[in-house]
């Protein structure tokens, strides 16, 4: 059975995995685009799609719920004026992940998320050339 087991724990207590998606979707937000683990990637996903659903709302309970979760204004503005009205015409997969081979040090596998908009890596480009 499999109860009690709704998500990944990511090594931390709930405060701290808290503190990490917070800072992971802050980062997000405001870069459009972050390298990490694939496991921290995955987590981050319904994180962040459900930031934009309610950026895309646009309404001062949305604004106050999303500040809830990212408590920094210069983010909230970011997501509210910017990304959201890029996604207006999408009704999800704001998100998409890019396995990107195995950290050197500890051999984890890494990942880039990025918005869906934003700019793809150039790593296959580069590679073609």
């Amino acid at each position: 059975m499999r109860h009690n087991n709704a998500h990944v724990r990511l090594g931390r207590n709930s405060t701290q995995r808290k503190a990490l998606l917070r800072a992971l979707a802050s980062s997000l937000i405001v870069s459009g685009k972050i390298e990490t683990t694939l496991t921290k990637a995955k987590a981050l996903r319904p994180v962040v799609e459900k930031l934009i659903t309610l950026g895309k709302r646009g309404d001062l309970h949305a604004r106050r719920l999303v500040l809830a979760k990212v408590p920094n204004k210069d983010v909230v503005n970011t997501l509210f004026s910017d990304v959201a009205p890029r996604f207006a015409e999408r009704n999800g997969g704001y998100t998409r992940i890019f396995k990107t081979g195995n950290r050197k040090g500890d051999n984890a596998p890494m990942a880039i998320i990025e918005l869906v908009e934003a700019s793809t890596p150039s790593a296959p480009e580069a590679a073609a050339e």
